[in-house]
């Protein structure tokens, strides 16, 4: 550390710790509106909130633009826009020339009326509700590392914050945008939630694909042979494909969903499975696509049809990312804090940024445990310290800029 940036992160989490209550109740209204992916009306109500909360915690950004989700659910032919959030892209002005990139989603997995039965709860140092892990105390934080800065007189580097409601169904319809918005920053800040506290500088690729298997339908009993069995192709298929696995590679096949047949008496003339694919490395993709290419069925008479691919790629760990991190610690090293990284097999928004080569650094969000569970909640102390730790990367990516 250089003189320059000595004394920031304990004056800074002494700040935001000073203002606690504050904090708690900025998440305590977020936590208490519902953003369920899949309802548009309540992700229009909850980001229109977050636009006047941004706004009186920030002020005015420097520019901002609103998508329209179902503008962008058309893309391609969806036909189905109007599930998809919009998407929220504001400019704030710093020291330096390259923005740094900010993504925080809106978006939960948890249906409308959820919040009746577990509304936002607080009880000593846990806060529980439903999204606070995932991802909602990620962005108050966000916010709360900004206000220290500006209160302290500390630089901060241009930023460009993106919030989307899509990125729990897989960001089907605000990547396009995630990506563009990527193609000129210094680097990427992710505020999903941490692992155990630890940042996450790697995440696995996913990859979802159907199968759909044809036979020729027989009567099981009187012409068998008649009949190529589509649950036969089915039942060969999935072990075939859970042999892909291989976990030293970090590469995990999960064939989760099956059907088919009409009837114990008749040989089955259509089936069908859904698999979910997992790999650590771009290598490891190309390996499994090249393998489905070539799979054909054992009986001749029947054929199989792979659909799907690579909802999010890889995102490795690169020297731009290991740098992030190098920085990242050194700054909670000023707390007396040992942080640590991790790679992770579920994926975010920062894999689609890490396919394009910038730096990325995941898991700034929340302490805490349970996402997508009942058991989902926070720290409030690991909040405090994880707004300081964002503010001091934030100061020191200014100086560097």
């Amino acid at each position: 550390m250089t003189v320059e940036n000595e004394a920031g992160a304990g004056e800074l989490r002494a700040w935001i710790g000073g203002h606690r209550a504050d904090l708690l109740a900025d998440l305590a209204a977020y936590v208490s509106l519902e953003t369920p992916s899949n309802d548009k009306a309540l992700l229009d109500a909850g980001l229109d909130w977050l636009d006047g909360y941004l706004e009186a915690r920030l002020g005015a950004p420097a520019a901002t633009r609103r998508i329209d989700g179902g503008v962008l659910g058309d893309i391609g032919g969806r036909g189905d826009g109007g599930v998809y959030g919009d998407v929220r892209i504001n400019d704030y002005p710093g020291r330096g020339d390259a923005p740094i990139l900010v993504l925080a989603h809106y978006d939960t997995v948890w249906p409308a009326g959820t919040l009746r039965a577990w509304p936002f709860t607080l009880d000593g140092d846990r806060a529980t509700g439903p999204g606070v892990f995932d991802m909602k105390a990620g962005l108050v934080q966000l916010v709360w590392a900004l206000r220290a800065l500006e209160a302290a007189g500390l630089p901060r580097p241009p930023l460009r914050l993106l919030l989307n409601g899509d990125e729990e169904i897989g960001s089907p319809a605000s990547r396009p945008l995630i990506e563009e918005a990527a193609r000129d920053v210094a680097a990427v800040l992710v505020f999903e939630a941490s692992a155990d506290g630890a940042l996450k500088t790697a995440r696995k690729g996913v990859g979802i694909f159907h199968l759909t298997f044809t036979g020729v339908e027989a009567h099981a009993g009187l012409e068998p042979t008649k009949g190529a069995s589509a649950i036969d192709e089915l039942a060969r298929a999935v072990r075939w494909l859970h042999d892909l696995a291989d976990p030293g590679a970090g590469t995990t096949v999960n064939v989760g969903v099956v059907s088919g047949g009409t009837g114990s008496n008749v040989v089955a003339g259509a089936a069908r499975a859904e698999a979910d694919v997992r790999v650590a490395s771009r290598a490891e993709a190309e390996r499994v696509d090249a393998a489905l290419a070539g799979l054909r069925p054992h009986d001749p008479r029947a054929s199989i049809e792979v659909r799907g691919g690579w909802n999010r790629p890889v995102m490795e760990r690169g020297p731009g990312t290991a740098r992030l991190f190098a920085l990242a610690r050194s700054v909670a090293l000023d707390m007396g804090l040992d942080l640590r990284e991790c790679s992770v097999g579920g994926a975010s928004d920062g894999n689609f940024t890490a396919a394009l080569g910038v730096p990325v650094l995941d898991g700034l969000g929340a302490v805490g445990a349970g996402a997508h569970a009942r058991h989902e909640h926070i720290s409030v102390e690991g909040m405090i310290e994880r707004a300081a730790l964002t503010a001091g990367i934030l100061r020191l990516l200014a100086l560097e800029g």
